[in-house]
């Protein structure tokens, strides 16, 4: 039994576009914007430092352009350091999108860090599949770092997917096999994108809610939305386009029933969007459905994922990766 209450946030935030300091700049002070308001949970948007690489859906692929975005993606630790501090000054847990960088490397990911309320990084998770044209930026994941993780004294254990890698089945199941009660859905804007204006936000709002009731899980959704500095730096650099608009996002926290705690939010300016997560209501919940117990039929269906490490530095993302003492 969960008896716990925790006042979460999903954000809706942009990043200084294409910015890895100034983004992380931002992310601190997110941070202390939330201590403000007793905050506990704290997630951020898909690679929200530094930023999602809207040019791969308007531009012919151009490798210079990539190792440009690679230079602005954040090495683990490393770059981390202040994040780190931050969460420990003010006792929040922070789940942040991230493009990183393999350390001493030049392979990125799409990663999610989840960092305790001391300080530690509990584990880093590498999208396993990136979509479409993100191919042409991020490298694979594998089932390492498909994990779920306990904060220090949080009561829960909390994991998260990022944006598409939700309509993998597989992984989430993995993540609710490991006993999951709070996910976090890292996606960036893709209404704004050409060709999803009508339907992207519906998708990730169904994604989202399949899995709050699958799972039976508190569900945060945080989302970035598109600004000028992205839409200029874009111009600036590679030409104009009218591919992406400015706006977008759709940024909620989602009861295991499908409800709302709070939200859905979508517009272009940044919102803490703020709920509590009573943990205690998953008793009811799952007395109708429990997915690692009585509604999982493990005499019927079984699941195998491989947890080989696949890249060299895998371990080293894999925490508790302490903060480092000045």
């Amino acid at each position: 039994m969960l008896n716990k209450k925790v006042k979460a946030c999903a954000l809706h935030v942009a990043p200084v576009y294409m910015d890895k300091a100034a983004s992380l700049r931002k992310v601190v002070n997110l941070i202390s914007q939330a201590a403000v308001e007793s905050i506990e949970l704290l997630a951020f948007p898909e690679v929200f430092v530094p930023g999602f690489p809207y040019f791969t859906n308007c531009y012919a692929p151009n490798a210079a352009t990539v190792a440009l975005y690679a230079a602005q993606s954040v090495e683990v630790p490393d770059d981390l350091t202040e994040v780190q501090a931050a969460c420990a000054t003010y006792g929040i847990v922070v789940v942040l999108g991230v493009s990183e960088r393999m350390r001493g490397g030049h392979t990125i990911f799409n990663s999610i860090v989840t960092i305790d309320s001391d300080g530690a990084i509990l584990g880093v998770h590498r999208k396993l599949q990136p979509t479409w044209a993100e191919r042409l930026v991020w490298g694979q994941g594998s089932g390492y770092t498909l994990k779920t993780y306990e904060p220090k004294g949080a009561g829960y254990r909390i994991g998260g997917l990022a944006c598409w890698e939700h309509t993998m089945n597989g992984a989430r199941q993995a993540l609710i096999d490991q006993g999951q009660h709070i996910h976090v859905g890292c996606w960036p804007a893709l209404d704004i994108l050409d060709g999803f204006e009508n339907v992207a936000c519906m998708q990730i709002e169904a994604l989202m809610k399949t899995h709050a009731l699958t799972a039976q899980v508190f569900v945060l959704c945080p989302s970035s939305y598109v600004d000028a500095t992205c839409l200029e730096w874009m111009e600036k650099n590679l030409g104009p386009q009218d591919k992406v608009k400015p706006g977008g996002g759709w940024t909620a926290i989602i009861h295991p029933f499908c409800t709302f705690v709070a939200g859905p939010y979508m517009s272009d300016f940044d919102l803490l969007v703020v709920g509590e997560v009573d943990l205690s209501q998953l008793d009811l919940v799952k007395a109708y459905v429990d997915g690692v117990g009585h509604y999982k039929r493990p005499e019927v269906f079984k699941l195998d994922v491989d947890t080989t490490q696949r890249w060299k530095d895998e371990p080293d993302i894999v925490g508790p990766i302490p903060l480092k003492k000045p």
